[in-house]
Protein backbone atom coordinates (compact mmCIF):
# COMPACT_ATOMS: atom_id res chain seq x y z
CA UNK A 1 0.00 0.00 0.00
CA UNK A 2 1.30 3.61 -1.07
CA UNK A 3 2.17 5.86 1.85
CA UNK A 4 -0.58 8.53 0.75
CA UNK A 5 -3.17 5.29 0.53
CA UNK A 6 -2.30 4.82 4.32
CA UNK A 7 -2.90 8.42 5.00
CA UNK A 8 -6.37 8.37 3.56
CA UNK A 9 -7.49 4.87 5.27
CA UNK A 10 -6.33 6.26 8.77
CA UNK A 11 -7.96 9.56 7.95
CA UNK A 12 -11.29 7.65 7.19
CA UNK A 13 -11.17 5.24 10.45
CA UNK A 14 -10.09 8.21 12.92
CA UNK A 15 -12.58 11.06 11.40
CA UNK A 16 -15.62 9.09 13.49
CA UNK A 17 -13.84 9.59 16.42
CA UNK A 18 -14.00 12.81 16.17
CA UNK A 19 -17.56 13.42 16.46
CA UNK A 20 -17.85 11.21 19.20
CA UNK A 21 -19.34 12.21 22.53
CA UNK A 22 -16.55 14.43 25.00
CA UNK A 23 -16.87 15.83 28.41
CA UNK A 24 -17.66 19.80 28.44
CA UNK A 25 -17.98 22.15 31.44
CA UNK A 26 -21.67 24.05 30.53
CA UNK A 27 -21.80 27.23 32.90
CA UNK A 28 -25.29 29.22 32.69
CA UNK A 29 -25.54 32.49 33.53
CA UNK A 30 -29.46 33.83 33.68
CA UNK A 31 -30.29 37.52 34.12
CA UNK A 32 -33.30 40.21 34.39
CA UNK A 33 -32.51 42.89 32.06
CA UNK A 34 -33.52 46.96 33.15
CA UNK A 35 -37.42 47.11 32.48
CA UNK A 36 -40.61 45.47 33.38
CA UNK A 37 -41.06 41.61 33.18
CA UNK A 38 -42.47 40.14 30.31
CA UNK A 39 -45.15 37.73 32.06
CA UNK A 40 -45.89 34.86 29.62
CA UNK A 41 -49.36 34.10 28.78
CA UNK A 42 -49.16 30.19 30.32
CA UNK A 43 -47.63 29.42 33.80
CA UNK A 44 -44.51 26.97 33.73
CA UNK A 45 -46.14 23.47 33.23
CA UNK A 46 -45.86 20.93 36.09
CA UNK A 47 -43.77 18.70 33.62
CA UNK A 48 -41.19 21.19 33.50
CA UNK A 49 -38.44 19.01 33.84
CA UNK A 50 -39.68 16.05 31.13
CA UNK A 51 -36.92 13.56 30.78
CA UNK A 52 -34.38 16.13 31.82
CA UNK A 53 -31.63 14.80 33.77
CA UNK A 54 -30.92 17.01 36.81
CA UNK A 55 -27.54 18.56 37.05
CA UNK A 56 -26.89 16.76 40.61
CA UNK A 57 -23.48 15.68 41.41
CA UNK A 58 -22.20 16.97 38.43
CA UNK A 59 -21.68 20.86 39.39
CA UNK A 60 -18.49 22.09 38.88
CA UNK A 61 -16.73 25.45 40.23
CA UNK A 62 -18.37 28.42 38.14
CA UNK A 63 -16.04 30.88 36.11
CA UNK A 64 -18.45 33.67 34.67
CA UNK A 65 -17.77 35.18 38.57
CA UNK A 66 -16.60 38.58 37.07
CA UNK A 67 -19.08 38.76 34.73
CA UNK A 68 -21.44 38.05 37.35
CA UNK A 69 -20.32 40.84 39.01
CA UNK A 70 -20.71 43.00 36.54
CA UNK A 71 -25.10 41.88 36.16
CA UNK A 72 -25.59 44.29 39.20
CA UNK A 73 -28.60 46.22 40.07
CA UNK A 74 -26.63 49.34 39.97
CA UNK A 75 -26.30 48.58 36.37
CA UNK A 76 -29.78 48.37 35.64
CA UNK A 77 -29.38 43.77 36.35
CA UNK A 78 -30.30 41.12 38.47
CA UNK A 79 -28.31 37.68 38.20
CA UNK A 80 -31.46 35.32 38.53
CA UNK A 81 -28.98 31.68 38.24
CA UNK A 82 -25.63 30.82 37.76
CA UNK A 83 -24.41 27.19 37.71
CA UNK A 84 -21.86 25.08 36.10
CA UNK A 85 -21.39 21.81 35.70
CA UNK A 86 -20.08 18.41 33.32
CA UNK A 87 -22.03 17.58 30.48
CA UNK A 88 -21.34 15.05 27.67
CA UNK A 89 -22.21 16.29 24.55
CA UNK A 90 -22.61 14.22 21.57
CA UNK A 91 -24.81 13.49 18.44
CA UNK A 92 -27.14 12.14 20.46
CA UNK A 93 -29.38 15.10 21.92
CA UNK A 94 -28.47 15.10 25.65
CA UNK A 95 -31.22 17.38 28.00
CA UNK A 96 -30.50 18.73 31.36
CA UNK A 97 -32.95 20.02 34.24
CA UNK A 98 -31.15 23.33 35.85
CA UNK A 99 -33.30 25.09 38.87
CA UNK A 100 -32.63 27.32 41.71
CA UNK A 101 -34.02 28.31 45.07
CA UNK A 102 -36.59 27.05 47.23
CA UNK A 103 -39.08 24.56 45.62
CA UNK A 104 -43.04 25.04 46.06
CA UNK A 105 -45.17 21.93 44.96
CA UNK A 106 -42.76 21.16 42.28
CA UNK A 107 -41.77 24.71 40.90
CA UNK A 108 -38.82 26.79 41.42
CA UNK A 109 -38.37 30.32 41.16
CA UNK A 110 -36.10 29.48 37.87
CA UNK A 111 -36.35 26.19 36.56
CA UNK A 112 -35.72 25.19 33.23
CA UNK A 113 -34.05 22.83 30.45
CA UNK A 114 -30.65 22.58 28.12
CA UNK A 115 -30.73 20.27 25.30
CA UNK A 116 -27.21 19.51 23.57
CA UNK A 117 -26.68 18.11 20.35
CA UNK A 118 -23.08 18.27 19.04
CA UNK A 119 -22.20 17.34 15.06
CA UNK A 120 -19.47 19.58 13.98
CA UNK A 121 -20.66 22.65 16.32
CA UNK A 122 -23.20 22.32 19.64
CA UNK A 123 -26.36 23.24 19.11
CA UNK A 124 -28.39 24.41 22.28
CA UNK A 125 -32.48 24.61 23.18
CA UNK A 126 -32.89 26.61 26.17
CA UNK A 127 -35.82 27.07 27.79
CA UNK A 128 -36.91 28.73 31.00
CA UNK A 129 -39.43 30.18 33.52
CA UNK A 130 -39.03 32.39 36.00
CA UNK A 131 -41.11 31.97 38.32
CA UNK A 132 -43.76 34.21 40.62
CA UNK A 133 -45.42 32.73 43.65
CA UNK A 134 -48.25 33.41 45.62
CA UNK A 135 -48.25 34.55 49.51
CA UNK A 136 -49.29 30.93 49.89
CA UNK A 137 -46.70 29.10 47.50
CA UNK A 138 -48.73 28.56 44.45
CA UNK A 139 -47.72 29.47 40.83
CA UNK A 140 -49.07 32.80 40.47
CA UNK A 141 -47.29 33.85 37.01
CA UNK A 142 -44.35 33.26 34.59
CA UNK A 143 -41.58 34.71 32.45
CA UNK A 144 -40.51 32.54 29.57
CA UNK A 145 -37.85 31.98 27.84
CA UNK A 146 -37.07 30.10 24.76
CA UNK A 147 -33.58 30.18 22.50
CA UNK A 148 -32.00 27.97 19.88
CA UNK A 149 -28.65 28.78 19.59
CA UNK A 150 -25.47 27.67 17.75
CA UNK A 151 -22.27 27.83 20.12
CA UNK A 152 -18.92 27.40 20.04
CA UNK A 153 -16.08 26.29 22.24
CA UNK A 154 -14.46 28.14 24.95
CA UNK A 155 -16.56 31.26 23.57
CA UNK A 156 -19.25 33.15 25.76
CA UNK A 157 -22.51 33.53 23.97
CA UNK A 158 -25.07 35.83 25.23
CA UNK A 159 -28.60 34.99 24.44
CA UNK A 160 -31.14 37.99 24.49
CA UNK A 161 -35.00 37.48 25.60
CA UNK A 162 -36.31 40.42 26.16
CA UNK A 163 -36.15 41.55 29.82
CA UNK A 164 -34.03 38.37 30.09
CA UNK A 165 -30.76 37.44 29.23
CA UNK A 166 -28.24 34.41 29.30
CA UNK A 167 -24.85 33.94 29.46
CA UNK A 168 -23.27 30.24 28.26
CA UNK A 169 -20.18 28.56 27.63
CA UNK A 170 -19.02 25.35 26.71
CA UNK A 171 -15.58 24.26 27.37
CA UNK A 172 -13.94 20.57 26.51
CA UNK A 173 -12.69 19.03 29.56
Amino acid sequence: MRPLHLIALLLCLLAPSAFAERLYQVELLVFRQAGEPVIAPKIAPDDWAGTALPIDGNERATALNNEAARLNPGNGYQVLLHKAWSQTLGGTPSRVAVSTGDGHFGHYPVEGTLTFTQERFADLDLELWINHFSADGLLDSSEHMKVAQRLKDNSLTYLDHGSLGALVRISPL
